[in-house]
């Protein structure tokens, strides 16, 4: 019998388990995963991009994580001896309408305590060159990149250093009450804590949970430029659409140098659809087109649009031209390999067809499920994990 049993082992389940283990050190904490090693999906394949906070509404979730996130995890990376790029963010605007989205987020910025500076045109081009704006820019300094499959492996490394046992190609089948059942026996615990990103909704189910919800998967792509012939700075990103998720085609600049253009968010047929047919599952495309088609027939939040539009983000030129529209005369001849994709686990209100926005966790006294940890989840994970321990797993202890 354990304490608790944490179900997958991404940024999010470990630093669950960390935190249950720092309150609580005589606990028995078992992390169940399915894969051969952490980080084999959304924590492994995201951007890196440390955010600051300041996109978001302040009354939110990840208004507060997100902010919190970035001190706590910068501070995780260096006392640890990882790697960091403390590159910085540009926002730029294309035309009167986005100068007042920028406007928007420097008053989020300042509600969430970010700090924010102004840059005209000259200014921008003073700093960086080759970045283009109308009128003017937002620089945020508390932007940075690290390598996101290496920041979980150090977390997966201090959780089993504190005796926290992770039990690895361990797949989750069924559960009765607390009684879990994976293709490596059945696992008993006084709480099942479920963070399966694209499959938290199908275990939830099992325990009851997730009845107004379900999972819809958007693969991420960017196309990198390996050796940064384009001479990128800084993260470039446009002024997003605040109605969706998503924020729109942007440069990165990754923790070792490289510079990336993207990413996508096209829509997916299956959970784990990465490549292909790979990982293929039949009950999987049937739920996801059901819910693809109902969004795509009403259009609810310009669906239609957006697929479309991201399905021609698999053209080179197309991607491209998109993201030069923030830049001058960057050259963007080295951009010309596309990296690993990434799948987002997005969560979709099944009774009103809009995508959920802010982190959703559900639960009771027997266990506690993370539903919706959407980007910036990565950034947001340590104090995420202290407010789920704090308001769902030890609220019924």
């Amino acid at each position: 019998m354990y304490d608790y049993i944490v179900i997958g082992a991404g940024i999010i389940g470990l630093n669950i388990a960390k935190n249950l283990k720092d309150r609580f050190p005589s606990s028995e904490i078992l992390v169940l995963e399915k894969e051969e090693e952490v980080a084999m999906h959304s924590s492994g394949r995201n951007s890196g991009v440390l955010h600051a906070g300041f996109y978001y509404t302040a009354n939110s979730l990840k208004a507060r994580f997100t902010k919190e996130g970035n001190i706590a995890l910068k501070e995780f990376v260096k006392q640890r001896g990882l790697q960091i790029n403390e590159c910085k963010k540009v926002v730029v605007a294309l035309n009167d309408k986005e100068v007042e989205g920028l406007e928007e987020l420097k008053r989020r910025g300042d509600a969430n305590g970010v700090e924010l500076t102004w840059l005209d045109e000259d200014g921008l081009n003073e700093l960086y060159p080759n970045i283009k704006t109308h009128k003017k820019a937002l620089l945020c300094s508390s932007t940075a990149t690290v390598n996101p499959k290496e920041v979980t492996k150090e977390f997966e490394k201090v959780i089993k250093e504190m005796g926290v046992k992770i039990l690895l190609s361990c797949k989750y089948i069924s559960s009765d009450c607390n009684v879990v059942t994976t293709s490596q026996g059945e696992f008993c615990a006084k709480k099942v804590i479920n963070c399966a990103g694209l499959y938290a909704d199908n275990i939830a189910r099992d325990f009851g949970f997730c009845k107004d919800y379900v999972i819809i998967p958007f693969k991420g792509i960017y196309l990198k430029d390996t050796k940064n012939e384009s001479h990128l700075q800084t993260n470039i990103y446009p002024v997003p659409n605040l109605d969706n998720p998503f924020l729109g085609v942007h440069y990165t600049l990754t923790v070792d140098g490289q510079s990336k253009i993207g990413p996508t968010a096209i829509p997916t047929f299956w959970r784990e659809n990465y490549q292909g047919f790979d990982n293929f599952d039949l009950k999987e495309f049937a739920q996801i087109i059901y819910y693809e088609a109902k969004l795509f027939l009403t259009n609810a939040f310009g669906f239609r649009s957006l697929a479309y539009n991201e399905v021609k983000k698999y053209s080179l030129t197309y991607l491209k031209g998109l993201a030069m529209k923030l830049t001058k005369r960057m050259n963007h001849n080295g951009f010309n390999a596309w990296s690993t994709p990434g799948i987002r686990a997005q969560l979709l209100n099944k009774n009103t067809l809009e995508l959920v926005q802010d982190f959703v966790v559900e639960s009771d006294e027997n266990s506690v499920h993370v539903l919706n940890a959407v980007s910036p989840a990565f950034t947001s994970s340590m104090p995420f994990a202290n407010w789920v321990v704090e308001t769902h797993v030890l609220k019924d202890n």
